[in-house]
C-alpha cells in the first residue's frame, strides 16, 4: 500500500527538519520546503494527501500560499501553523479554506491526530465520489437491457421526461423494472448530483408513514422523543421516488398534494413551513383509475401526479427481451458466484423462453440466480431449473400417453391425472405428492413410471 504523502512548508529549519523526521519514522512520506513558492510548485508537479503551512514565510506568506493552492488545487487539504495562535488568525485561515491549525510549539500527537482524520476524510470522500460514479454508470440507459420495440418506446420517453422537471409516475406490473426506470430518471435529470431518497409507502405502517415523509418535532405523539427529518427535506434540491403509490392513506394524500401544489409541509407536532425543492416520482402496480372511483385516491391528487406516465409492460409483451436478459444474468451471477458458466443447453433455453413469468423481469432474474448456483458444470441445463419450468407452467403439459374410452382405462386417466396434479402442485417433491396422495412414495413412483409420467 502506498504511503500516505505529506507536503510541509516551514521556513524555520530546525522546526522543518523536526516535523519531516517524525513524520517520516511515522510511516508517511514527505516532501519538506522552505517557502510558500516552492509548496505551489511541488504541489504542481505531484501528488499529496495534505498539506501543512507556516502562518509566517518569506516572500508568500501562509495567508497568500493558501489562497493560490485554493484555485488551482481546491481539492487538496491544507492545515495551518502557527506562532501567532490568536482567534484572528485561526478565523482568518478558515475563512480562507484551511482545514484545520495548529499553535506551535507543534504537539506532536495533535498532528499526527489531525493527520487521521484528514485521511479518513479523504478516503470518505473519495469512496462517495467512485459510489457516485458507479450508480450513475450503473443507471444510465444504455445499462437497461433491452430490445423490444414496446421497451424502446419506453425508453425515448424516458430520455425526454428525464432532464425536465415534471412530475412521473410508473406504472407496471411487480417486478417489471419500476425502481430501476426511476433510478434512470434521476441520473439522467439536472439533480443527479443532489440526494435521490426512496421509499416504499407499502412497507411502512400507516401509522409512521407521515412522520416518516415529513418527520416530526419531539413530543408530537407518544414515543416521539426528538426531532426526527423527514424524507422531503432529506431530498431537498434532489428527487424522491415514492414506491407503491397507490397504498399511501388518506391523510397522507392530502399532505403530498400540498407539496406538489405549495411546495412546503409541516413536520408532525410544528406549524412551521417548511419549504421543499423536490422533484416527485411516483410508482404503483395498482388500477388508480379504479382507486379513484372507489373514493381510495384523491382525483386531485390524480392528475398532480399523472403529468407524464410511463407504462412498463409486462415481460410476457416483451418476449424479445428475455435472451438479453438471461444472458445479461447468467454473467453477473456467474461472476458473482465466482463460476465459469458460459451458456444454457438448448433445452433449458427453450423453457425459459417459452415460460410466461408472472414474476417478470423480477422472477427471471431469480430463477437465473439459484440457476447459476445450483449449477455444476459450464452450461446450465434443465436439472437446475425449478420443477415448474420443467414441462412448462401448466400441469396439462405433462407427457401423458394417449387416452381410450373402457373403464378400466378410464379409471387409470383418473389416477394419471391425480397423480400430474399432485406432483405440479408440490414442485415435483414426490414425497409430499405421495402424501397428498395417501400413497407411499414407492407406490407413487411405481404409478409414475407405469402411466409413463416423467420428470427432466
Amino acid at each position: 500500500m502506498e504511503k500516505p504523502r505529506i507536503l510541509i512548508a516551514e521556513d524555520e529549519k530546525s522546526q522543518r527538519e523536526l516535523l519531516e523526521g517524525f513524520l517520516k519514522k511515522e510511516g508517511f512520506s514527505v516532501e519538506a520546503v522552505s517557502n510558500g513558492r516552492q509548496a505551489i510548485e511541488k504541489i504542481g508537479a505531484d501528488f499529496f494527501d495534505i498539506a501543512f503551512l507556516d502562518y509566517k514565510m518569506p516572500e508568500l506568506d501562509g495567508l497568500q500560499t493558501l489562497r493560490e493552492m485554493r484555485k488551482r488545487f481546491p481539492d487538496l487539504p491544507v492545515v495551518m501553523m502557527t506562532a501567532y495562535g490568536t482567534v484572528e488568525t485561526a478565523v482568518a485561515s478558515m475563512k480562507e479554506g484551511a482545514l484545520d491549525y495548529l499553535t506551535k510549539p507543534i504537539d506532536l500527537d495533535e498532528l499526527l491526530l489531525i493527520i487521521r482524520k484528514v485521511l479518513e476524510r479523504s478516503t470518505l470522500i473519495r469512496e462517495n465520489r467512485e459510489l457516485k460514479a458507479r450508480l450513475q454508470e450503473r443507471y444510465t440507459f444504455q445499462n437497461i437491457i433491452y430490445g423490444s420495440p414496446k421497451m424502446e418506446e419506453v425508453m425515448g420517453l424516458i430520455a425526454r421526461v428525464a432532464p425536465s422537471q415534471a412530475t412521473v409516475l410508473i406504472r407496471g406490473e411487480s417486478g417489471t423494472g419500476k425502481e430501476l426506470i426511476a433510478n434512470a430518471i434521476h441520473y439522467a435529470s439536472a439533480r443527479s448530483e443532489k440526494p435521490f431518497v426512496k421509499v416504499s409507502c407499502a412497507a411502512i405502517p400507516e401509522t409512521l408513514l407521515e412522520s416518516e415523509l415529513f418527520g416530526h418535532e419531539k413530543g408530537a405523539f407518544t414515543g416521539a422523543v426528538q426531532k426526527r427529518i423527514g424524507r422531503f427535506e432529506e431530498a431537498d434540491s434532489g428527487t424522491i421516488f415514492l414506491d407503491e403509490i397507490g397504498e399511501l392513506p388518506p391523510s397522507t394524500q392530502v399532505k403530498l398534494l400540498r407539496i406538489l401544489q405549495e411546495k412546503e409541509f409541516q413536520r408532525l407536532g410544528s406549524n412551521l413551513n417548511l419549504k421543499t425543492d423536490v422533484r416527485v416520482i411516483t410508482a404503483t402496480h395498482r388500477n388508480l383509475e379504479e382507486a379513484m372511483k372507489k373514493g381510495f385516491f384523491r382525483e386531485d391528487l390524480y392528475y398532480r401526479l399523472n403529468v407524464i406516465s410511463i407504462h412498463l409492460p409486462p415481460l410476457r409483451e416483451r418476449k424479445e427481451d428475455i435472451p438479453l436478459l438471461i444472458d445479461h444474468f447468467l454473467k453477473k451471477y456467474s461472476e458473482l458466484n465466482r463460476k465459469k458458466i458460459h451458456d444454457l443447453s438448448k433445452e433449458a433455453r427453450t423453457l425459459l423462453l417459452r415460460y410466461s413469468y408472472p414474476g417478470n423481469v423480477r422472477e427471471l432474474e431469480n430463477l437465473m440466480e439459484r440457476a447459476v448456483v445450483l449449477c455444476r458444470g459450464e452450461i446450465i441445463t434443465t436439472q437446475d431449473l425449478p420443477f415448474h419450468l420443467q414441462e412448462g407452467a401448466s400441469e396439462k403439459q405433462w407427457e401423458i400417453p394417449g387416452k381410450t374410452k373402457t373403464l378400466p382405462d378410464s379409471l387409470e386417466e383418473i389416477e394419471r391425472d391425480l397423480i400430474v396434479k399432485a406432483l405440479y402442485q408440490h414442485q415435483g417433491v414426490q414425497t409430499k405428492a405421495a402424501e397428498s396422495l395417501g400413497i407411499s412414495e414407492r407406490v407413487l413412483r411405481y404409478k409414475m413410471k407405469k402411466y409413463g409420467i416423467r420428470q427432466s
